[in-house]
């Protein structure tokens, strides 16, 4: 009983989004099938929270420049069905994008490499909260958030943390 939490680090999959070219990539869809092998037979009532670094950006307002994005890993169009058919086998709920939907462009990663993040605005939604349906009654209306101050902070992570409320 009560709610499981899966928080997950998928693999990154390297700068070549070729499967026989670089065994990263390779490696990263083979996680996603075996995830999405496992949620398919799970009881979608159960209250469940998929949540963590997806490593994936799916939607053309989850990247900074949809068109240059669509040949980089994180953002390919296998990565971004990939990532949807992990979503369907669960019947999962976007948190952030049920709450903020497009064409608000939502980012939670972007790279060091800018000095500025917020004036280079090159970022990523590469961090998600998901919901089975058992859950997502309980999600708060308006409570999802990115919280991309924290990239502000003295030596932060590049990725901003996501959040959600819950009424149990």
């Amino acid at each position: 009983d009560g709610v499981e939490i899966q928080n997950f680090y998928i693999p990154a999959g390297g700068d070549i989004p070729d499967r026989a070219l670089n065994p990263k990539f390779d490696h990263k869809l083979d996680f996603y099938e075996r995830l999405t092998a496992d949620m398919s037979t799970r009881d979608k009532q159960r209250p469940l929270v998929l949540a963590g670094d997806f490593n994936i950006a799916p939607g053309e307002n989850d990247v900074w420049n949809h068109r240059y994005m669509s040949k980089v890993v994180s953002h390919t169009p296998i990565e971004v069905e990939t990532l949807k058919r992990l979503q369907d086998a669960g019947d999962f709920t976007d948190v952030l994008r049920a709450q903020i939907p497009e064409p608000t462009k939502l980012a939670s990663w972007w790279s060091y490499r800018a000095a500025d993040f917020r004036k280079s605005n090159r970022g990523l939604r590469l961090d998600h909260l998901w919901t089975s349906p058992g859950l997502t009654p309980a999600v708060k209306a308006g409570s999802a958030r990115i919280h991309d101050d924290v990239r502000a902070w003295e030596q932060p992570s590049d990725h901003a943390p996501v959040t959600m409320d819950l009424d149990l």
